[in-house]
């Protein structure tokens, strides 16, 4: 490979081939060529996009860097849904049990909280004994035993996304809409799908706050996934309040016991149901997305998702009288409350503010090395578009003994102002894919 050539091909920028992508990938996966040398090609693709063609070999070259989870003849479909993420965005937690309890398989890889986001994997790890660093054999029997899986990547599966993105978090290249669609969809298909959903949030306490930028992201992993070979749809989802009430780690995981029951805040329950009646859509179990919903909400109400999910955290070291007992769970010592100080209408203004802080309370990371309270958190009493009166209590602070409590309580503050009645924004924007 003659990689100052390609380079200068696309810094100027010509799109790479089949062959050249190839080449770049296998020469850096296998340490070949330096770091320098792909952040270099990294930012003449941050500065000159990709084609879409283009970018579809960069994904596929991504995803054959490693293993592909296997899966044999036949039997049920595999479906996921991946979430941008954002502040309280417990979804997948309470979703996947339903899904598979709806007969589709569900191997849900995830990932860790960094910065104002929680992670799914560190909310499931608050349920002692927990584990989700499995091998690709134990996965595998997993959700063959069970019908899903929360589990973290493993070393096998797609190795150049693990490189890449280490490099371009280091040299501040992530907010790239080809780099980021490629990193999502590389992971996600290499986990054998037939189909995908994804929850791309905008808004104050999202990734990508422009809904524009949203759409865009959107419709690039939809292609991407149309050209790969698994149907993919994406909800375009709102992050201008915090996604129920919780926010934290545990405190997250009785919010989803909540909705496995049945109950739980109503726009959780809600995007649960939508993500859900898409994701039994693609796994050709109703013939539409509504009456998949209705599927959903069954499982959730019945019962049965709650015994998917008590299989689940037994195969996987956990506890599982923790979803009749929440008692189970970590729970802080202390709790503050932060009153209303005049009558009003409370809105949210700055949704990011709220996940910093928790994070200033222990309950996240600035660095992928720091160590999470798993007991701390915040749960609002009211939502955004509530009427509230002077010393009314609209949010609890779940704190350790003070630590990290009056900048806590001084972002929070933030992120909202009571005053005159304004409309809310709906939970969906859009519906995007066929």
């Amino acid at each position: 490979m003659d990689f100052a050539a390609l380079l200068a091909s696309k810094r100027s920028g010509a799109a790479l081939s089949e062959g050249e992508v190839l080449d770049f990938m296998g020469a850096y996966v296998e340490g070949i060529l330096e770091d320098a040398d792909a952040e270099a090609l990294l930012r003449a693709i941050f500065e000159h996009g990709m084609e879409e063609a283009e970018l579809a070999c960069w994904t596929d070259a991504m995803l054959r860097s490693g293993s592909v989870l296997a899966r044999g003849e036949g039997g049920p479909a595999r479906v996921d849904k991946h979430s941008t993420g954002g502040v309280g965005d417990k979804v997948s937690i309470p979703l996947a049990p339903a899904v598979a309890a709806c007969g589709a398989r569900v191997p849900m890889i995830s990932g860790r909280g960094l910065g104002h986001t929680g992670g799914t994997l560190d909310k499931l790890e608050s349920i002692p004994g927990f584990r989700t660093e499995l091998t690709e054999e134990r996965l595998s029997a997993i959700l063959d035993d069970t019908g899903m899986v929360f589990a973290a990547q493993t070393p096998q599966l797609v190795p150049a996304d693990r490189k890449l993105y280490s490099l371009r978090d280091a040299t501040g290249l992530v907010a790239s809409i080809p780099l980021i669609a490629s990193s999502i969809m590389s992971k996600k298909l290499a986990e054998g799908l037939d189909g995908l959903v994804l929850d791309v949030k905008f808004g104050s306490g999202a990734f990508l706050p422009d809904p524009e930028q949203g759409a865009e992201l959107a419709r690039t992993m939809i292609s991407l996934g149309r050209r790969l070979g698994v149907r993919t749809t994406a909800l375009l989802t709102s992050m201008d309040q915090p996604l129920g009430a919780a926010c934290g780690h545990a405190v997250e995981i009785v919010e989803s016991l909540d909705c496995l029951a049945g109950g739980g805040p109503d726009d959780l329950a809600a995007l649960v149901r939508l993500c859900g009646g898409e994701m039994l859509l693609h796994a050709g179990l109703v013939a539409s997305a509504a009456e998949g919903g209705e599927r959903i909400a069954t499982a959730l109400e019945d019962g049965s998702a709650r015994d998917v999910l008590r299989r689940v955290i037994e195969a996987q070291g956990g506890d599982p009288r923790c979803v009749d007992d929440s008692s189970l769970l970590p729970a802080a010592p202390d709790v503050e409350h932060i009153e209303a100080p005049v009558d009003g209408t409370l809105h949210f203004t700055d949704t990011s503010a709220v996940g910093r802080a928790v994070l200033e309370l222990g309950g996240g990371r600035r660095e992928r090395t720091d160590e999470v309270d798993m007991a701390v958190g915040v749960r609002w009493r009211r939502k955004g578009g509530e009427r509230v009166q002077r010393g009314d209590r609209i949010v609890e602070v779940h704190h350790r003994g003070g630590a990290g409590l009056e900048r806590a309580c001084a972002l929070l503050g933030d992120a909202l102002e009571i005053g005159d009645p304004c409309e809310q924004p709906a939970l969906v924007l859009e519906r995007i894919g066929d």
